[in-house]
């Protein structure tokens, strides 16, 4: 989640402050944005629509996205060939580094949308939420229960980004007006759940790997397998809850 959503939120009282005329470009540009998007006209009005960040957060998008059909690939390849997961894992990375720099251009430029807080929220957990879940499933939690509690940390990730955009505005904000704190794990956090997967993968600790995922599975034989579950996934059901906590109280940096 990049700092540009909390300027969305707080409109001019956030990054420019230097004069007068430079604290209303946020609002002009917002209204501006708002026109050519109701506008009736012009099959392509949303092209014009869009400002520089935005266009860095459609790349976090595609690598995401990108991520997603690696981890595909690799499950229906070899699976003694981890080029496609390798990619899968790398893409991550790549999509914090749009996150992160479409704020910085935002800020630059000293322009924000309510378009761009969208764009954000919604590549963040194409990003962060359903391509390290793929992954995860790709590399051996499939089973149903697996599944199920992939599902969990997806759309914790879904509230946690739902429950920001609604409450940026109304968090403690310091002397240049940026939030103090994050309430809850950020979803970009799941960067350390993605770096855990490619040491998994280094090690062998994975389906089909020398030594299979770590801690194997519990439940097989009850219900026909229906309740197998692989005990690992428990780390994306503890991530999920520490994502949408409101107790957990992160700094901003």
């Amino acid at each position: 989640m990049s700092l540009r959503s909390s300027a969305a939120n707080g409109g001019a009282n956030v990054k420019h402050k230097v004069t007068s005329s430079s604290a209303s470009t946020p609002q002009a540009s917002q209204e501006k944005q708002k026109m050519l998007l109701a506008s009736d006209t012009g099959h392509f009005s949303i092209i014009r629509a869009l400002h520089l960040a935005d266009l860095i957060t459609e790349l976090n998008g595609f690598c995401g996205f990108m991520s997603i059909l690696s981890s595909l690939r690799y499950a229906s390849g070899p699976a003694d060939d981890y080029t496609n997961i390798y990619v899968a894992l790398a893409f991550i990375p790549f999509g914090l580094f749009f996150d992160f720099m479409d704020g910085k251009v935002a800020r630059w430029r000293r322009k924000s949308s309510l378009m761009g807080q969208e764009l954000d929220s919604l590549a963040d957990l194409i990003s962060f939420g359903v391509a390290p879940a793929t992954a995860a499933f790709a590399l051996g939690l499939r089973t149903p229960l697996d599944t199920l509690l992939l599902a969990f940390f997806v759309l914790c990730g879904l509230t946690r980004l739902a429950r920001f955009n609604v409450t940026a505005s109304s968090l403690p904000k310091d002397a240049t007006g940026k939030s103090k704190y994050f309430e809850g794990f950020p979803i970009p956090t799941s960067l350390g759940i993605v770096s855990c997967m490619a040491t998994c993968v280094y090690l062998g600790r994975i389906e089909g790997g020398e030594d299979g995922i770590i801690g194997g599975s519990v439940g097989r034989d009850t219900l026909g397998g229906l309740l197998e579950v692989h005990p690992i996934v428990g780390v994306f059901v503890g991530w999920g809850c520490a994502m949408v906590s409101k107790s957990i109280h992160i700094p901003k940096p």
